[in-house]
């Protein structure tokens, strides 16, 4: 009997499926997303696989020795704003923080006039309204020391009125509890008391750090995810099971990794963005095989464009999240999105009269015209298939028809708005999302100190290899990769699918040098032991466990903190100078040269250990040969396609990408065809298979 490692990923129109055999071969399948219950489309998403290895559903789950699957449940309550009722418990005299906000507003980083220009902006709608605020007598210092007890009688009474009000989830965050959990834990007892049907959340458990609004809001967010994304994860973990799945399931999370289903469900906001990440995740496992330790990766679906790096072969990491201008404390992978995909919608602005590509998708119901499924708006994609880039006739592997004409008049009637011709229109709808996204990409790496000239571009989801060789080329990368042919379009499946499992733990303590090393090994000591047992709940044995450590360092006196990673769990005096050293050096990688202050006393801030189990990976099998050889049967046909460089339309050669073989070179412009996606290659570019199975475009050859 065969067994399988197996990755989904739900995205806003497919749901993918990877699944990886002893042998490290892999089999991709896509169904549709069912936003109505996102249960179904993972469940066809598996039956379509099973079916390409011969084997019926309850068989499949049986062979899977592992499932990690990447939700976007609690992503969708956030932007449809489908979220439980949520009471706030917190330090009386502190009700509003999280309605005060910061001063930006969520903004940074962003539009400057919508930051200086308050008229022009606005806060969101509140997570939690005021009148569901309900402040506690208690109070602990900024030392950890409690110099207020927690007043019970008023925890009581609150919680009986939040109840009272309708609530479906209570937040628990006091004033530096980080420091003294005390009162949180014992709130969360009385809550648990009274109403043992609500869903609670603590904060020194999801976000032990200072900050008092982005940690407030951190345990809002989770509160306010949790009902329903706890009900989705049992749903379709007792739906599995009851299909024969056995092991414990895997979610994926937004650090990186895998987490149980237990603590998805505990701490849900670990998994929003889990799903962008986990092709970060795929990306880092191909590097290490390619030897690629810097990379750009961009998944272009049809809904969203989303952008991490990986630099010296790590992921870029960040600790404070943005969603909806709310900004909250998390560890994660630095992914940066952008409403730019194969459905996102094509309009005017009347006031400009300038045309637009974004944010607004067709999404997966209806989507694109060219879907036939009753969409009226013109998208990317039908953009697309007006150019030629895709074939309307023979579209995903043959299974599908697009229907051409009637993208072509959607577009036609706003090129005639605009006075111009519908394949200048067309044209123009995929230059403004290439440069869009060209933007993003320059805005992830230029920003953080990194220069996008010096890496390569990974270009995965359904509709990146279509224009990531424009995008790349903008950004001035000379190189795109399109990861394993046809599983590019599966790429956020594979990184579930290969992922590790992964456990952060975090404490703030604030130390200036010179430092106790005593202290430091105390808490790195503490956060370690409470990932081994997280890692021993897991079913993970010791000799698999793995640990990284970090501290986030300051100069004194500044805001800014910068990560230092190193090696040894336990410091000693003579190791100091060498974590300045490494401070200094990542400071000024990211601030510019000479611009720390060398003899300047330092302080740690917080202290972080990164807890892991590595499960077994893809077999990813180079080629021993190479041939230049191209086989007579690789080219399909010839289509009539719209380059921009040449502003007319030109014969162009269509290739099998199942019949080319690593070594084979192709000059632009041409496209390579696949069952889930197809490549564009433009005039002045070429493009090759790697020993790897790669297809390797150069963008300015």
């Amino acid at each position: 009997m065969p067994s399988f490692l197996c990755g989904l990923d739900i995205g806003g129109t497919f749901t993918d499926c990877v699944l990886i055999d002893e042998t490290g071969r892999l089999t991709i399948s896509k169904a549709p997303s069912t936003p109505k219950n996102f249960a179904d489309g993972v469940l066809e998403a598996l039956r379509r696989a099973g079916k390409r290895v011969g084997l019926e559903l309850p068989a499949l789950l049986g062979a899977i020795t592992m499932l990690n699957h990447g939700t976007t449940a609690g992503t969708n309550a956030i932007i449809q704003r489908r979220g439980g009722k949520v009471g706030l418990l917190t330090t009386r005299g502190h009700n509003d923080v999280i309605h005060i906000m910061r001063g930006s507003r969520g903004l940074s980083g962003q539009d400057i006039k919508l930051i200086v220009h308050i008229p022009e902006s606005s806060k969101p709608d509140p997570i939690i309204p005021k009148r569901l605020i309900r402040g506690v007598s208690e109070r602990v210092d900024c030392f950890g020391k409690v110099v207020v007890e927690l007043n019970e009688a008023e925890a009581r009474q609150a919680v009986h009125e939040l109840v009272a009000a309708g609530v479906e989830a209570l937040a628990i965050c006091f004033l530096w509890s980080f420091l003294e959990p005390r009162h949180e834990r014992r709130m969360k007892e009385i809550a648990a008391e009274i109403a043992p049907h609500l869903y609670l959340s603590c904060s020194y458990e999801l976000a032990p750090k200072w900050g008092e609004y982005e940690r407030t809001t951190a345990v809002a967010l989770n509160a306010y995810i949790g009902p329903l994304t706890v009900g989705y994860l049992s749903r379709l973990d007792a739906q599995l099971k009851a299909l024969g799945y056995r092991p414990p399931l895997q979610i994926t999370q937004c650090a990186g990794g895998t987490i149980s289903v237990r603590k998805a469900c505990d701490a849900p906001l670990l998994t929003l963005d889990s799903g962008p990440v986990s092709g970060v995740t795929g990306s880092l496992y191909l590097g290490s095989v390619m030897n690629e330790p810097n990379i750009i990766t961009t998944d272009m679906g049809g809904t969203s464009f989303d952008v991490g790096v990986i630099h010296d072969a790590k992921a870029v990491v960040s600790y404070k999240s943005l969603v909806h201008q709310y900004e909250y404390f998390l560890p994660k992978v630095d992914v940066q999105t952008m409403g730019t995909g194969g459905g996102s919608k094509v309009w005017i602005d009347k006031t400009t009269r300038t045309l637009r590509v974004g944010p607004q998708s067709a999404g997966a119901d209806p989507g694109p015209i060219c879907y036939g499924r009753g969409g009226t708006a013109p998208t990317t994609t039908d953009a697309d298939v007006v150019l030629g880039y895709l074939d309307a006739e023979n579209f995903a592997g043959g299974t599908m028809r697009l229907d051409r004409a009637g993208a072509a008049a959607g577009l036609q009637a706003l090129a005639n708005e605009l006075d111009m011709s519908l394949l200048e229109l067309a044209s123009g709808v995929a230059q403004i999302a290439e440069f869009q996204m060209a933007d993003l990409v320059r805005k992830a790496t230029i920003q953080k100190g990194l220069d996008p000239r010096d890496f390569v571009l990974f270009a995965f989801g359904g509709a990146g290899p279509v224009h990531m060789a424009v995008t790349a080329r903008e950004a001035g990368i000379k190189r795109v990769i399109v990861p394993q042919g046809d599983t590019a379009s599966t790429w956020c499946a594979f990184g579930a699918a290969s992922a590790d499992t992964l456990h952060v733990n975090e404490q703030v303590r604030i130390m200036a040098s010179p430092f106790d090393v005593t202290h430091i090994n105390a808490l790195l000591a503490e956060l370690e032991a409470k990932g081994r047992a997280e890692l021993a709940e897991d079913g993970i044995p010791p000799e698999r466990q793995h640990f990284r450590y970090s501290i986030d360092l300051r100069h004194r006196g500044q805001i800014n903190e910068v990560e230092v990673e190193f090696e040894q769990r336990e410091f000693k005096p003579d190791d100091l100078d060498g974590l300045r050293a490494r401070f200094v050096r990542r400071y000024e990688q990211l601030y510019g040269r000479g611009a720390s202050l060398p003899g300047a006393r330092l302080e740690c801030v917080t202290f972080r250990v990164r807890a892991s189990a590595v499960s077994r990976k893809p077999r990813l099998v180079a080629a021993t040969t190479l041939t230049a050889e191209i086989p007579p049967a690789v080219k399909t046909g010839e289509r009539e396609i719209y380059w921009a460089e040449a502003k007319r339309l030109t014969t162009t050669p269509i290739y099998d990408g199942y019949l080319l073989a690593p070594g084979n070179q192709l000059n632009g412009p041409c496209v390579i065809e696949t069952a889930t996606t197809s490549i564009v290659v433009h005039p002045g570019q070429a493009v090759s298979m790697d020993a790897l199975g790669n297809f390797v475009i150069d963008t300015s050859a």
